[in-house]
């Protein structure tokens, strides 16, 4: 992804008066640093092959937390980082390459590493990268094939991946080698295991992408949801297909959001990018609001509490939807209430509360609105075709719950 502009900044402002020459400013490009994206490319080696090896057997976190580790242990968890830092890779340059064919001031992608192992809790090693553009797009088209190319070229060697994956797949007794205590219940463990789950047991969501290719799989072979995860290749693909979909969610200034505003300029951006988010509030906050049924209630306390923190965190998501802080509560409010009457009279209903988090991070600090190009030509018939693509990739590559805690 790019990291964005801020939403109100005029084209102008960033380019000086002889911005109509291109889409490079005035101001000298700030010299590379290579140093600093090797480090960091490095560092997210490390940590995305520690992450892997954990989540490749249970007993691979111990042996860290001992410090028993051998390089033949640590070398296996390459089998998740690679590919998954491939695609990643793949991603970033996919917009890095189509800016640089702009003139664009671009710098090289900044991988960020992060293990949590230290915390005795598992991760991804990661949270992605990013590119910084430092220039405004002068033209619509521009700006869309920048944000179109990195989720399309992702996007493929996700499938890459996963077809080398489920054509590979070990035979089904390496479940066992994960699981030793599945042993003696045989082929038909899946039976029993899954039955009566302990609190903290993760499954792995599913998407389209991946229904269609486990056909290329031995269907005696195909792990279960709850084992997914301890196949590198596998999970590999299933994260950047998460990551693909994250960005390409038509909001704000992610890559989707810069594909929408190429495909239906600024005044229907301004439109429909709110709109999804709203959609996208409702459906996550689904079941989060907890019903009051009265002072008599033992519960009333705990749920009028948490209900009022549920609030407050609907007014800071919204906070930079609407202007004015009368509209911002009366819109929080309004979700609120809406979520609440469906807690209570279809409480079958229920959302994927974990996007939340992503919710906040849109409405509060990425912001969902989009600054203007410099010029509003509207797409070739060519591009257009690729917005649609770029949609289909979204419904492919999307899970409407990626991680399934119980």
């Amino acid at each position: 992804m790019e990291a964005p502009l801020a939403p109100d900044t005029r084209p102008q402002d960033l380019l000086g008066p002889d911005w109509q020459t291109g889409v490079e400013p005035t101001p000298k490009p700030v010299k590379p640093k290579y140093w600093l994206h090797l480090l960091l490319f490095a560092l997210t080696v490390v940590t995305t092959t520690l992450a892997g090896l954990e989540w490749m057997a249970p007993a691979n976190a111990t042996r860290l937390s001992e410090g028993s580790l051998t390089w033949a242990q640590f070398s296996q968890g390459f089998w998740f980082s690679l590919p998954f830092l491939g695609i990643l890779t793949v991603h970033e340059f996919g917009h890095y390459f189509t800016a640089r064919a702009y003139k664009a001031q671009v710098t090289l992608p900044y991988y960020i590493p992060m293990w949590l192992g230290w915390l005795s809790s598992f991760s991804i090693g990661t949270m992605g990268a990013f590119i910084r553009i430092g220039s405004p797009f002068k033209a619509r088209y521009q700006l869309f094939d920048v944000g179109a190319a990195g989720p399309l070229a992702g996007y493929v060697a996700a499938v890459g991946v996963l077809v080398w994956g489920y054509l590979t797949l070990p035979s089904a007794d390496f479940i066992f080698t994960i699981h030793p205590e599945y042993l003696p219940l045989g082929p038909d463990y899946a039976k029993y295991v899954y039955q009566n789950l302990g609190a903290g047991n993760l499954s792995l969501g599913n998407n389209l992408t991946m229904q269609l290719l486990a056909h290329l799989a031995d269907p005696a072979r195909l792990p279960n949801s709850y084992e997914l995860m301890h196949y590198p290749l596998l999970f590999a693909g299933f994260m950047a297909l998460f990551f693909t979909a994250l960005n390409l969610f038509p909001i704000g200034q992610l890559d989707g959001g810069h594909i929408l505003y190429g495909l239906v300029g600024p005044v229907w951006h301004r439109r429909i990018s709110p709109l999804l988010f709203l959609c996208l509030v409702m459906y996550s906050g689904m079941g989060v609001p907890q019903p009051m049924l009265g002072s008599g209630d033992p519960a009333f306390a705990d749920n009028l509490q948490w209900n009022a923190l549920y609030l407050l965190f609907l007014y800071i998501t919204f906070s930079r939807t609407v202007p004015g802080w009368r509209n911002i509560l009366m819109l929080a409010v309004a979700v609120f209430g809406l979520q609440y009457g469906l807690g209570m009279y279809a409480p079958l209903l229920q959302g994927y509360n974990g996007w939340l988090v992503f919710c906040l991070v849109l409405g509060r600090f990425l912001g969902i609105y989009h600054p203007p190009t410099l010029q509003d030509e509207p797409l070739s018939p060519g591009r257009k075709v690729v917005g649609i693509v770029a949609l289909v990739v979204f419904i492919l590559s999307f899970s409407p719950q990626p991680f399934v805690f119980e």
